[in-house]
């Protein structure tokens, strides 16, 4: 049995702001896949709502997922985009169930 933590995340960017956060956080996922405690990470586009994100990011470990949120890349991402967004981001560490 694996202990790697699955995460998922929601971003949603404001209309106008659509491209900024794109190339922002294709830019983030580049850096994030550097991390030592990173084993993948993916970023999508919904197909019925565009300008909504989606990360699914496998780590080794809460601290490692800790550490990423702690990144001077990832700060830079959240102050440079964060006004183009149009909520904060969702972020959901996930469990199994059953």
């Amino acid at each position: 049995m694996t202990n790697d933590l699955k995460v998922v995340a929601t971003i949603i960017a404001k209309p106008d702001a659509v491209d900024a956060v794109r190339d922002g956080l294709s830019a983030l996922v580049a850096e994030s896949r550097k991390e030592d405690g990173n084993i993948s990470y993916e970023l999508f586009e919904s197909a019925v709502e565009p300008g909504t994100f989606i990360t699914i990011e496998l780590w080794k470990s809460q601290e490692d997922l800790d550490g990423h949120m702690q990144t001077p890349h990832l700060q830079q991402a959240l102050s440079e985009f964060g006004a183009h967004l149009a909520a904060a981001p969702a972020i959901h560490p996930l469990r199994p169930v059953g």
